[in-house]
């Protein structure tokens, strides 16, 4: 009497090639989807106007370097946004208010789902949200 090949048959080795095949385009598809999502996200920043939440940071960065390299300055006018290119001029208008102010990108940020930009303590006193700390924005690439 001749003993299978295993518990499983002799097509095993079939079946494991099939879903090692099937395990590695379905990780090649995972890795490929940040990058087109990231894709994404830059067109949509990148377009000539953007709305949501806007916070701001100020004391806990002050005199830290930002993700562009230069010295976080509370009292500048500057600002973090996701994607868009550092030196980029943005207008952001406080929607409840109509208030705006003129920062430029130096930096990355926010961190936090559902925020679009997140701005120095100097452009948040201009848009007078310091208090709320939050304000409902719209961003307009400056040009």
């Amino acid at each position: 009497m001749t003993q299978p090949d295993s518990i499983f048959g002799a097509r095993t080795g079939v079946w494991v090639i099939v879903l090692l095949l099937l395990a590695f385009v379905a990780i090649a598809d995972v890795s490929a989807q940040p990058e087109s999502l990231l894709r994404a996200r830059t067109r949509q920043s990148q377009s000539k106007s953007e709305t949501g939440v806007a916070s701001f940071y100020a004391h806990k960065y002050h005199g830290k370097k930002t993700a562009s390299g230069e010295v976080f300055d509370m009292h500048a006018l500057t600002a973090a946004h996701p994607s868009l290119e550092f030196g980029t001029r943005v207008k952001v208008t406080h929607l409840e208010n109509n208030l705006s102010v003129t920062v430029r990108i130096n930096d990355r940020g926010p961190f936090i789902k559902g925020r679009v930009i997140d701005l120095s303590l100097a452009a948040a006193k201009q848009l007078q949200m310091v208090q709320a700390g939050l304000a409902l924005v719209k961003l307009e690439i400056v040009e």
